[in-house]
């Protein structure tokens, strides 16, 4: 099992978690130095915030754990493609590598624009690489929206 491997694993957990508190399951690790200093679940429904991504929530306590908001020498590992607002964050804090499972062709911000070699107006850049354990993270979602449905029929 790569590195890669072993971080998005630790973000499915959390993403599981998520599950467990009827929340999308997305789940986010971010890492320094080889060691998860952050980790967050989707918190939305239950903080009834509309910005409480696994994303965002696990930057906010990466920055509040090293003492600044620059994490600069940090990687962020998450089960879903980041959204627009997600990836925006990652920038703000300078993150290093934001690594992804699954794809979200709908919703996602690092394929569909940021990667966009037109894009080149940012004064950092972030490596992006997904696909990450992708059946995996998929799958718990799919998984998710499946078991929402089967209860909006009964």
């Amino acid at each position: 099992m790569t590195q890669h491997e072993i971080f998005m694993k630790k973000a499915l957990q959390q993403a599981k978690l998520a599950q467990k508190h009827d929340e999308v399951p997305i789940g986010a690790v971010i890492v320094k130095d080889g060691k998860v200093i952050a980790r967050a679940y989707n918190k939305r429904n239950q903080t009834r915030n509309a910005v409480a991504h696994a994303e965002i929530l696990a930057i906010q306590k990466a920055c509040k754990k090293i003492g600044d908001w620059r994490l600069s020498d940090c990687d962020l590992y998450v089960t879903l493609e980041p959204c627009l607002m997600c990836i925006g964050a990652c920038y703000n804090a300078r993150l290093a590598n934001v690594y992804f499972g699954a794809y979200d062709l709908n919703g996602g911000g690092a394929t569909t624009v940021v990667n966009d070699e037109r894009n080149n107006t940012l004064n950092h850049n972030i490596n992006m690489t997904g696909g990450i354990l992708q059946s995996q993270c998929s799958q718990i979602l799919k998984d998710y929206f499946l078991s929402k449905r089967k209860k909006e029929t009964k």
